[in-house]
């Protein structure tokens, strides 16, 4: 499994909400100003399904990123399968310098492990920034 982690300075259900909630998934959930999420449904429950579709700002590209989850456990973790099979993993963990988010998830056979960290990393930096400004 690739992990990627973040220390976000908010509380605990703020981190949860942003992460979870449709209308800020759209906000944050992107690598780069170049892209955007313009959809984005979530059913938050084990056996929930979700899915959002990330395009290009220039309207180049577009794809979608579904699945199913396989847990979920308010305000400490998610885990979830995409649609190729591969599985996620999300802890949320308060610490005293804010909550820490740790994502791990099975690499694609496509890209090199170090720009799917990459990009994985983006998003969640992006995420970081998002939920405090806000």
């Amino acid at each position: 499994m690739i992990t990627v982690q973040s220390t976000v300075k908010a509380p605990i259900a703020k981190v949860w909400e942003i992460w979870t909630a449709p209308k800020h998934i759209q906000e944050w959930n992107s690598p780069s100003p170049e892209w955007h999420t313009p959809y984005a449904e979530n059913d938050l429950k084990t056996g929930g399904k979700f899915k959002s579709t990330m395009a290009a700002r220039d309207g180049s590209m577009s794809f979608d990123f579904e699945g199913e989850y396989t847990l979920v456990k308010e305000n400490e973790a998610i885990e979830y399968v995409i649609g190729d099979g591969r599985k996620v993993e999300i802890t949320f963990r308060e610490t005293p310098n804010g909550v820490e988010v740790i994502e791990s998830f099975d690499p694609e056979t496509e890209n090199p492990e170090e720009m799917q960290r990459g990009g994985w990393q983006a998003i969640l930096d992006n995420f970081k920034s998002y939920v405090e400004r806000n």
